[in-house]
């Protein structure tokens, strides 16, 4: 199948970003850009992300080859019911979620015959957000997580697999359950974490930030992510993140009896587990 129509909803820093990688790797076809927001979309236009735009879910995707939902994930539902009708026999949808197996399920369910959805989830962002923040590159070299279903159609997810490895990406393959296992602990937790450390620090004095230095920022940095967006990754990755955040407390609990005890030998133990471990990810 030749890709000639790209729909993407959602002209934010995912969404954005894909549409300039896709333009940067030579795609010849249109790009429709998807939104509420006219303005938005209108500088998009301007910015040579797209090349034209409906804020009309049904509309917008009208004779679209692939569709990619690039808006908070708890949207998906409402705008595959929307858009469903108007998507042409063959039509490919992916989306760019940061959570798969309930997504993965609830849109499967809605497809209409003849067309395939394939869940894809790439691991690239930043802690600011909105169409001025996309860049052609952020996919470079980034892992982009494919997490087909049984009712994927082949041709379909070696589409989605050729358009994100054109946007720069580096493929993996997992199920939607395994992806929300390893995200709810790598991904979901240190967001948490970021939101809980800063109002912490809030209710011990909320003037205090301003003293905080390079530690507190680069731990903190991700707490400046939209918060609608997280809240809607708790709630449909619920049991995961819930047995992740125990693990967490059951964690910081141990430290506060070492602390509680004077038991610094066993703290520095602790520190110097996470420390090594944390080696892992610098020499990824």
């Amino acid at each position: 199948m030749n890709i000639n129509k790209i729909a993407i909803i959602g002209l934010g820093l995912i969404g954005g970003s894909f549409a300039l990688a896709l333009k940067q790797s030579g795609f010849r076809g249109e790009i429709t850009g998807i939104g509420r927001s006219e303005e938005n979309l209108l500088r998009a236009r301007e910015k040579k992300m797209i090349d034209s735009f409906s804020t009309d879910h049904a509309d917008g995707v009208q004779n679209a080859d692939l569709v990619i939902l690039s808006s908070p994930i708890g949207q998906f539902e409402d705008i595959v019911n929307n858009m469903k009708n108007n998507l042409k026999t063959g039509a490919i949808v992916t989306d760019v979620g940061s959570v798969k197996t309930s997504i993965v399920k609830k849109l499967d369910a809605i497809m209409p015959e003849g067309v395939s959805f394939v869940g894809a989830h790439p691991i690239a962002g930043k802690e600011c957000s909105g169409i001025d923040a996309s860049t052609a590159d952020l996919f470079r070299n980034a892992k982009c997580i494919i997490t087909p279903s049984s009712r994927s159609a082949d041709h379909a997810i070696d589409e989605v697999i050729r358009i994100w490895e054109s946007a720069g990406a580096v493929i993996l393959h997992m199920s939607p359950e395994e992806h929300d296992m390893i995200f709810a602990a790598v991904s979901h937790l240190p967001h948490v974490i970021a939101y809980a450390t800063v109002n912490t620090i809030m209710e011990v004095n909320p003037n205090i930030l301003h003293f905080g230095g390079t530690g507190l920022k680069d731990t903190s940095r991700i707490a400046l992510s939209p918060a609608d967006l997280w809240r809607d990754i708790c709630a449909f990755n619920k049991d995961d993140v819930l047995q992740v955040l125990k693990k967490f407390s059951s964690s910081i609990s141990h430290m506060i009896d070492l602390v509680d005890t004077s038991d610094w030998s066993g703290l520095e133990k602790e520190f110097k587990r996470a420390q090594e471990a944390r080696k892992l990810i610098a020499s990824d």
